[in-house]
């Protein structure tokens, strides 16, 4: 289990984490997603304990990662920008990772190496950055870590090789149970792959939750009604937010599905439809919640 609590991480006089507190379980996939500059990637790095935190703590299974070699032994980050020594192929690194990583695994390393579609005497340098994300990847897998934090993984790759490294790691956690923390604008692919989601916004967490319960927890309603309905007419409810197109209104309410259209349907609508939220729809809201929109920041 990892456990982050009121968590505070400042450069200068920039706080780019505030007093976070947050709980991960073990053997679960979970998507951090948020605005540009709401501290994914810091938190990343002070959970792999590059960064020393300025305050609160960070725990995996019970341990403080800074400076903790053991402890970072059970964990791989792969950063946005992998990092390569010049000249190097993939097997001059894992000749490095072999003797820094207690659970790293040859046989697994050649068979990622046939997985994926990589010239593995190619030195890293001259390697596209999706080529040189796969590299990273496939030294990461092979340390067999039971974290695994990834910042933009999805970046550069192709879409076989997506589906590749999705079933790789759904696979992983399957069966070894191992726990990882993906920090992704590509909600698309979050929605696939995680089990539970944390939206950050400005160093903090707005809400961390199941994905299959948040995606329950707030619906997106289209009706038409005529005349159109007063002012107060949704008085009560949780609407996130409301358009009106003519007769056509779009709703984004929070609550339960059935309630909802109980209350709408009293209205007498010309017509109805409950539609399923993705988990950009729902991030949108949430984050208009907080006012964060494209509306507040044009202004």
């Amino acid at each position: 289990m990892l456990e982050i609590k009121d968590l505070t991480k400042r450069f200068g006089k920039k706080v780019a984490l505030d007093h976070m507190t947050c709980t991960i379980e073990s053997g679960s996939i979970f998507g951090l997603v948020g605005s540009n500059g709401s501290g994914k990637s810091t938190l990343l790095r002070t959970i792999a304990g590059i960064y020393q935190p300025d305050g609160g703590v960070i725990k995996w299974n019970g341990m403080s990662t800074f400076e903790n070699v053991s402890c970072k032994g059970t964990m791989f980050f792969v950063p946005d920008f992998p990092y390569f020594f010049h000249q190097s192929t993939i097997y001059h690194m894992a000749d490095l990772y072999q003797n820094l990583y207690p659970g790293w695994d040859p046989a697994r390393f050649q068979d990622l190496c046939r997985l994926f579609p990589l010239e593995t005497d190619l030195r890293i340098s001259n390697m596209s950055k999706g080529m040189q994300r796969q590299a990273a990847l496939i030294l990461a897998l092979s340390t067999r870590p039971h974290l695994l934090l990834l910042d933009e993984v999805f970046d550069g790759l192709d879409p076989v090789v997506r589906q590749l490294l999705k079933r790789l790691l759904a696979q992983e956690v399957g069966e070894r149970g191992m726990t990882i923390i993906i920090a992704s604008h590509n909600l698309r692919e979050l929605e696939d792959l995680c089990d539970h989601v944390g939206l950050l916004h400005q160093g903090g967490v707005v809400f961390e939750r199941d994905l299959d319960e948040l995606k329950l927890g707030i619906h997106k309603v289209q009706a038409a009604y005529m005349p159109e309905l007063p002012e107060n007419a949704l008085e009560g409810l949780d609407v996130i937010k409301r358009e009106k197109r003519g007769s056509l209104y779009s709703f984004v309410i929070r609550g339960r599905r059935e309630e909802i259209l109980e209350r709408l349907n009293a209205l007498h609508p010309v017509f109805i439809e409950a539609l399923p939220l993705t988990l950009e729809e729902v991030f949108i809201s949430e984050m208009e919640v907080v006012g964060y929109d494209i509306d507040h920041i044009i202004q």
